[in-house]
């Protein structure tokens, strides 16, 4: 609102041409580009105004909330750099296999080969055994018959029993290699059980090592939420003293020296914001407030 625009609207005005929604709507709008004037102007010269009696309070509240923001941005940076290094450390534990435990994997499959292997060999004897007692039951048998029908002769019981004790031989023979393939199947389950310990160990501190991670990420989330949400506060303090301070400056740059010193290379701005406040009272006046 210029001074010519402010005469003509009160001629119109002297006619019953009211516009008094545009004038409070142009005044509320020119109001909000005020505060704003007021806020930057205040940020770019607070530091200059500690001679500015008058804004005292603001100058030094001011120092007081820039060490605090000071203060809690480092610990936020800190929060940020935990995060990070927990991110990395969860993927690396999820995705990577500890040296020792890909060892343990690799001596678990070779003894499952071996007890394999052992076990195949003790079904053969099994079965090797199977069939010498089955030959040997048969001349048994062949024995018993010939005596019920005495049919025996000295010569062919004497090629009997020869058999059937070098059957028994070999039975007694096959026991003892069973024994050992048995006693061999139970030392390398032994030492399959020490190794699954092992693994079920390593998988335990794998777990509690990502457990930690986890842990790590939250307290971190927390620590950088409860951050931002005090620098949100703190900014939202020092706007409004940047505010007061902005207000004060401007509109004292005739009378106080210091004011006009402080305002130096922003007249400019200052002359913008002197008009702002002679067209939002022209307004208001418009508009009959």
């Amino acid at each position: 609102m210029t001074p010519t625009r402010y005469f003509i609207a009160r001629m119109a005005l002297a006619f019953g041409i009211s516009r008094k929604q545009r004038r409070m709507a142009e005044a509320a709008s020119e109001t909000h580009l005020l505060r704003e004037a007021e806020q930057l102007l205040g940020q770019r010269v607070w530091n200059r105004v500690e001679a500015v009696e008058e804004l005292g309070i603001e100058y030094w509240n001011l120092r007081r909330l820039m060490t605090e923001k000071t203060s809690i941005t480092e610990k936020l940076h800190s929060a940020e750099s935990m995060l990070t290094e927990a991110h990395h450390q969860r993927a690396a534990l999820l995705t990577d296999k500890s040296t020792k435990q890909e060892q343990l994997d690799g001596e678990r499959s070779e003894l499952l080969e071996e007890l394999d292997h052992l076990a195949r060999e003790r079904d053969e004897i099994v079965r090797n055994a199977r069939g010498l007692r089955r030959l040997y039951d048969g001349l048994k048998t062949k024995l018993e018959v010939l005596k019920s029908e005495s049919r025996e002769d000295e010569q062919t019981t004497a090629t009997t029993r020869a058999r059937m004790s070098e059957l028994r031989s070999q039975f007694e023979a096959l026991k003892i290699d069973r024994d050992k393939v048995a006693a061999r199947i139970a030392e390398r389950n032994l030492v399959l059980d020490e190794i699954d310990e092992n693994l079920d160990n390593e998988r335990k501190k794998h777990r509690s090592e990502a457990a930690e991670a986890f842990q790590m990420i939250g307290e971190a989330n927390r620590k950088i939420s409860s951050y931002k949400a005090e620098l949100g506060l703190l900014d939202t303090q020092m706007n409004q003293l940047y505010g007061e301070i902005g207000r004060h400056v401007s509109r004292n740059t005739k009378v106080n020296p210091h004011c006009r010193e402080a305002t130096g290379e922003y007249n400019a701005l200052v002359e913008v914001m002197s008009a702002l406040r002679r067209s939002i009272n022209m307004n208001h006046r418009l508009a009959g407030n």
